[in-house]
């Protein structure tokens, strides 16, 4: 990997403290799309461990189903980085959009 994900271009962030915001976020970021948009989504959530591994899950796994579900492709990319001393992070994009800028 050349870039860190903080380098790609994001349409929306969501501050996420729980797995309902995250099944909140999860519906928008779906409902949004990720087909053919020039940016990602950024989710960030509490470093606390138990959580944060809670919130993950349920965004990551939550974006292919709610994708499947709309007959969508899920070939989406993400990535999960540190991203201050209070929050990790969580990038999301399509894997086309991806390629476009050149990453």
């Amino acid at each position: 990997m050349d870039f860190h994900p903080k380098d790609l271009p994001i349409s929306k962030t969501y501050d996420v403290k729980n797995e309902n915001e995250a099944m909140q976020a999860v519906e928008d970021m779906v409902n949004l799309g990720f087909k053919d948009k020039k940016a990602g989504y950024k989710v960030l959530m509490p470093k606390e461990t138990k959580i944060a591994k809670r919130i993950g899950y349920t965004v990551t796994t939550g974006v292919t189903k709610g994708l499947g579900e709309k007959e969508e492709t899920r070939d989406v990319k993400y990535w999960t980085y540190h991203h201050n001393e209070d929050h990790f992070a969580i990038v999301l994009i399509d894997n086309s959009t991806l390629t476009e800028l050149g990453f």
